[in-house]
């Protein structure tokens, strides 16, 4: 096999690397939101029981939580769930990825000071507005450096699907790579991983540049 077929049927997959990618971030942002909320609920219960299930999906490995989304419900109860295997690799992907971002909003919003809430609530703000308006805006300016680091891990991530045989761009160098007992397609598969990167972290170090307001 010459080294451009190999190029042109990783780039096929490359596409379905880049679906799991942009899908993850579109249901694992406001999901972590979502997360983070309930885990500063006031009400014990649910605090706790967030908590519980953060540090679950944080301590368990990504892969075990993608074999156990997609084979699961056959291997629970005889039925298969999912016709297609991207909605089990993206449901587990979002459900982790949810949980670290859960803890990075969270630790934004609590650096906040209390004058802010105080100073918003003799304005008039209610709670929410002064969440949307005064505090949300706030917090994502800090937190933005750590959720570039969590994005650009999520480009790497997405290597783990292979796991359950969803044709992405890494289980097809993987398989050309047998095929031919050959270790060029994990090299053609770096660099695929590399550009990736590079203009996803090239892509979130301008919008952390816009949010630089004082500068």
């Amino acid at each position: 096999m010459t080294l451009l077929t190999m190029i042109k049927l990783m780039g096929e997959g490359f596409g379905k690397t880049c679906a799991i990618f942009f899908l993850t971030l579109l249901f694992s942002l406001p999901l972590g939101m979502i997360v983070a909320l309930l885990r500063m609920s006031k009400n014990k219960i649910i605090s706790n029981v967030t908590r519980f299930i953060i540090s679950i999906l944080r301590g368990t490995p990504l892969m075990l939580q993608l074999l156990a989304v997609t084979y699961g419900p056959y291997y629970l109860f005889g039925i298969s769930v999912f016709k297609e295997k991207l909605i089990p690799v993206v449901i587990a992907f979002a459900i982790n990825y949810a949980a670290y971002f859960a803890e990075i909003y969270r630790g934004g919003i609590e650096s906040m000071p209390v004058g802010q809430y105080e100073a918003a609530e003799v304005l008039g703000y209610t709670k929410f507005q002064t969440f949307i308006h005064i505090i949300l805006p706030q917090v994502i300016k800090r937190i933005m450096p750590s959720i570039t680091n969590e994005v650009v891990t999520l480009v790497k991530d997405t290597s783990l699907a292979f796991t359950v045989s969803y044709a992405e761009m890494f289980t097809i160098g993987k398989q050309i790579a047998n095929s031919q007992t050959s270790f060029t397609p994990f090299l053609v598969a770096g660099v695929f991983y590399f550009v990736f990167n590079a203009i996803v972290d090239f892509a979130m170090g301008k919008v952390e540049k816009s949010m630089d307001y004082y500068k």
